[in-house]
């Protein structure tokens, strides 16, 4: 952690007008306990937040620079990235596949039972899930792949494809839908992670028929995005992407960042258990982003301000739709985030109380349980369906 005498950036606060959720029961998940809501909700339009220059992607920028500029923590030796379980019963196992030409890494576990598929966040990577694969794994078969400029898997240089973006949520989500027909060959539920969660939702606008269910744990709000500021705000925008992305100083910031003590500082401050912060932790983060080409990546998503938003995924979406939000994430405000529980397709909207923005390796024992119930809830449906009909 820094030194209060160590320098850092501020930045005064932006606050955004929220819509208030209407006839809404929350649930607070201290400990796993459910029950079923059948509450009708309204259509809504999208959140209009008031202008800013500061998104979550800006707010891990702000977290890098002031992170840049701590005081030194010990450089320790971590342990070997070998497998995560300690139970050889759900050995994981990491593979390669093959997708249009390009390497990905993808890790699995489990034998039998509904398919699901890991979807990590902005700057992650499958080892990521490495508390929830072994779990998950006693009665699913879990998949957790590296998206593609992500971990262990290719990063084709963003130049190399001229003026077309490559790192968008549509070839994210091909990706994700391919794997499904390629390698697991059958439905599957998507568990999705911050960006993760614009890949799982456009995947399944996409090709309905592949995914059976999404969970989304703090999905991205995308604030940046050119739709949610007013045009004045846009050249800035614009200006400071194109600083990053077109000059030597995305490089400088990305070198400066990529350290042991920046990871372990923004983890920190995105953790609101910062005993959860491990030395395992900042090595899996950070060793795939000293990969070649991960910088190139990096400052291209960054400067990603089009594409799908959430609002306007959601009501396009054919299947069940649970969201699940720390509400101590300091980068997606929880009171921004509960406009989409009143989205219809959404069947709950689950509050974990005292956790931060990933709450996968943060708390494992709130999402695990309330992973292995909506996805036992909704096979199980189906599968009455299936027998009905025969």
């Amino acid at each position: 952690m820094a030194s209060t005498s160590s320098p850092s950036f501020s930045f005064s606060k932006f606050e955004f007008p929220v819509s208030n959720p209407r006839g809404r029961n929350y649930k607070i998940a201290s400990s796993i306990s459910f029950r079923e809501n059948h509450i009708s909700k309204p259509t809504i339009s999208s959140p209009k937040p008031r202008f800013s220059l500061i998104d979550s992607h800006q707010r891990r920028l702000v977290s890098s620079l002031n992170a840049a500029l701590i005081d030194p923590i010990e450089d320790k030796s971590v342990s070997d990235t070998g497998s995560t379980t300690n139970n050889p019963e759900f050995e994981v196992l990491s593979c390669t596949w093959n997708w249009r030409d390009y390497s990905i890494r993808y890790q699995f576990s489990g034998n039998s039972g509904p398919a699901l598929v890991l979807v990590h966040g902005f700057g992650a990577n499958s080892d990521h899930w490495r508390k929830n694969i072994p779990v998950l794994a006693k009665s699913h078969r879990v998949y957790a792949i590296d998206l593609i400029g992500y971990g262990y898997s290719d990063k084709p240089n963003p130049r190399e494809f001229g003026v077309n973006s490559f790192y968008t949520f549509e070839t994210w989500a091909t990706q994700l839908n391919e794997f499904c027909t390629n390698v697991i060959k059958d439905e599957a539920f998507f568990i999705c992670n911050s960006i993760g969660g614009l890949v799982g939702l456009q995947a399944a606008v996409m090709e309905p028929q592949i995914c059976k269910g999404i969970v989304l744990l703090n999905i991205s709000l995308r604030m940046l995005h050119i739709k949610k500021q007013p045009w004045f705000g846009r050249p800035f925008i614009r200006s400071f992407q194109s600083l990053l992305r077109n000059t030597a100083v995305g490089k400088f910031f990305f070198k400066t960042v990529a350290t042991p003590q920046s990871v372990k500082s923004i983890l920190c401050q995105c953790y609101h258990d910062t005993s959860q912060v491990t030395e395992e932790l900042v090595e899996k983060i950070l060793l795939p982003g000293l990969e070649p080409g991960a910088v190139d990546v990096f400052l291209e998503f960054i400067c990603y301000s089009e594409g799908p938003l959430p609002e306007e995924l959601l009501p396009q979406v054919k299947c069940p739709v649970l969201v699940a939000w720390g509400d101590k994430d300091p980068w997606e405000p929880i009171d921004l985030g509960r406009v989409y529980g009143e989205f219809d397709v959404v069947e709950d909207f689950v509050v974990l109380s005292d956790v931060g923005h990933c709450p996968q390796d943060e708390a494992p024992h709130l999402v695990n349980p309330l992973v292995e119930s909506f996805v036992a809830r909704h096979a199980s449906a189906k599968a009455s369906a299936s027998m009905r009909t025969v």
